[in-house]
């Protein structure tokens, strides 16, 4: 069985991966996540993984200074924020990269990439970290991060609205439509829930669902019905929402 370990500082990107990872290699075992580089090289001596999906930008131990003591050990796979100036570089070699948000279609090319290499020991990418160093060093770091969709345009009646993702309680995919619930309102629209997933900031909405995204901070509860499903309960909304069996994990702790 494959292994992975996930690094990143951040918690909702790592939650993010790991349901990506579950859509698209079903049959990859993350074995442990990691919140910074110095615990990244302990879970990974500890564990041993395979691969390891490994954020740039973190505090103290940054991405690549873990994977200058890692990269002989496992194949690197660097998840960044930084745009098509480093991407450059991660291009030439043997290293892969996966730009956030973590999109089902890049990280199947990143699967089938690794099931190739897999079958190698992990490269000797030394000389690539010194040069991405020096890269973000020189101009990369100062790359901004992508912009995430931050309005919806809603037709209603002869006029068009816009409405800010701050209002908005959840998505729900609804035939050719998509279903865009506030407090207040519900409306259609005609972009697709895989297109607002992707556009979308993942620190801001989480899929619990195949059809369902949800605005982190409207949830109020988390519970279990009867049949031992998750629910949520969100604030301003009468109703539950079910969290399908392939998310449960964002909610581990229930």
């Amino acid at each position: 069985m494959t292994t992975a370990l996930i690094v990143d500082d951040e918690a909702p990107m790592r939650d993010q991966l790991r349901a990506r990872l579950a859509e698209v290699w079903p049959e990859l075992q993350v074995v442990d996540e990691a919140a910074n580089g110095i615990e990244a090289i302990t879970l990974a001596h500890e564990h041993k993984p395979d691969i390891i999906f490994l954020d740039i930008r973190m505090p103290g131990l940054n991405g690549i200074e873990c994977a200058r003591q890692l990269y002989n050990q496992a194949h690197i796979v660097f998840v960044t924020a930084y745009d098509q100036y480093a991407i450059d570089a991660f291009e030439q070699g043997a290293m892969d990269y996966l730009l956030k948000p973590v999109t089902a279609e890049r990280l199947r090319m990143t699967r089938e990439r690794l099931q190739q290499r897999l079958q190698s020991a992990p490269s000797d990418i030394g000389v690539q970290l010194g040069e991405l160093t020096n890269l973000l060093r020189d101009g990369g770091a100062a790359q901004p991060k992508r912009a995430y969709l931050k309005w919806i345009q809603a037709q209603v009646g002869n006029s068009l609205r816009m409405i800010s993702t701050r209002e908005i309680l959840f998505f729900q995919a609804d035939e050719k439509y998509t279903c865009v619930q506030t407090a207040t309102a519900q409306l259609l629209i005609r972009k697709t829930l895989k297109e607002l997933s992707d556009e979308l900031d993942p620190d801001e909405f989480w899929r619990i669902h195949r059809s369902t995204l949800v605005r982190v901070d409207a949830i109020a509860e988390v519970t279990r019905d009867s049949r031992g499903r998750q629910m949520l309960s969100l604030r301003g909304y009468p109703q539950t929402l079910e969290v399908s069996r392939g998310h449960s994990h964002l909610f581990q702790q229930m």
